[in-house]
């Protein structure tokens, strides 16, 4: 799949590409992210390949991400309404000021007038809340959301690291009320952390929102530069994300084994898995250099047989909560015991005798 084969965004009109390019990276302020020179140098490899969606955050080093995305934005030669761009709230960038965060009215406004001034652009298509204030009503965030489209500052509203239950309640509210709803959520997933297909995947699924998965290597821990044994490796993010456990390895080296097989990086592979995953819509990708981000786009080549989505769906297989598991195995079979629904056929189960 091309970047500039777009991708319908959940239960809404807006068409993105496959591949979203986040700029998390955006910025050195924090000692280990890229110069605003290699910033555009990417955002303009992206765009070259036909891609049309940029996601950022007021919080990615501290406003600066936002900022160069706005020039960039500024100093291109290109229309601003052919550009898909989202950004986030919720993140405190005034120390000691209550209304600073959050979702609350006043805190979400501001932040939006922020970002907006950063970003250099009168409206932002998707604008997310980027985590779940515990604090403040859901009613008062999703009207300020709503007042937002309704002035022409935001277009779409989508939700990030939400709870499915506090989403689906925002999700039947907003129906309810008529204001605008979620289209779509971000969440981690990658080979190495597929817990949210207990209730996020599901919730998203059946309430209309397009999937949009965060992190798909994980850190970089699946991009190939993490062997066992390995010793150090060269990146300046493992101060701040770690390194990879014992049972992570299993799944870096089954990884590992495809991306031989192909004759392609590990990176390519993982993100093909996750591409391919049923309810993905679009995957955000990052890199601190152009040369990383080449191979992230190049991973839309890739076509993983089935016996490759077989083993590494095995050897990643998560351990959910209850009752998902129940739910995906036992109840099925309850139901339509020796019967083939929707192509899965359900075992018979042993049943005492009943007499007429």
């Amino acid at each position: 799949m091309p970047l500039d084969h777009f991708i319908t965004l959940g239960r809404s009109g807006l068409r993105v590409s496959p591949l979203c390019l986040g700029t998390v990276t955006f910025g050195e302020d924090f000692g280990w992210g890229a110069s605003e020179e290699e910033s555009h140098a990417m955002l303009s490899e992206y765009r070259d390949r036909g891609g049309n969606f940029i996601d950022t955050a007021n919080i990615y080093t501290a406003g600066h991400s936002e900022e160069i995305v706005g020039n960039y934005l500024r100093q291109s030669d290109l229309r601003r309404d052919g550009i898909v761009l989202s950004t986030k709230f919720y993140c405190n960038l005034f120390p000691g000021d209550p209304n600073g965060g959050g979702a609350g009215r006043k805190a979400l406004i501001q932040q939006c007038e922020a970002s907006l001034k950063r970003l250099q652009t009168d409206y932002v298509d998707i604008y997310w809340l980027h985590n779940w204030d515990q604090t403040a009503p859901i009613e008062e965030t999703l009207r300020g959301l709503d007042d937002l489209v309704t002035a022409g500052k935001i277009r779409y509203v989508g939700f990030s690291d939400i709870p499915a239950w506090k989403t689906a309640e925002a999700q039947t509210i907003a129906h309810f009320r008529g204001w605008a709803p979620i289209i779509a959520l971000q969440l981690e997933y990658s080979l190495l952390e597929r817990t949210s297909e207990g209730e996020l995947f599901p919730m998203s699924q059946g309430m209309g929102m397009g999937v949009m998965p965060w992190s798909p290597l994980k850190s970089g821990f699946l991009s190939g530069k993490f062997k066992r044994g390995g010793g150090d490796v060269d990146t300046r993010r493992t101060g701040m994300v770690g390194v990879p456990n014992e049972a992570d390895y299993d799944i870096i080296e089954a990884v590992a084994e495809v991306a031989a097989e192909l004759g392609i990086s590990s990176a390519s592979v993982a993100l093909a898995w996750v591409r391919s995953r049923a309810g993905v819509s679009s995957t955000l990708i990052g890199a601190r250099r152009v040369d990383q981000l080449k191979v992230n786009l190049d991973s839309l080549d890739v076509v993983l047989s089935a016996r490759q989505m077989s083993k590494l769906d095995d050897v990643s297989k998560p351990k959910l909560n209850f009752p998902a598991e129940n739910n995906e195995t036992l109840a099925p079979m309850l139901a339509f015991p020796g019967v083939t629904v929707d192509g899965r056929t359900m075992p018979s189960m042993a049943r005492p005798q009943t007499s007429s």
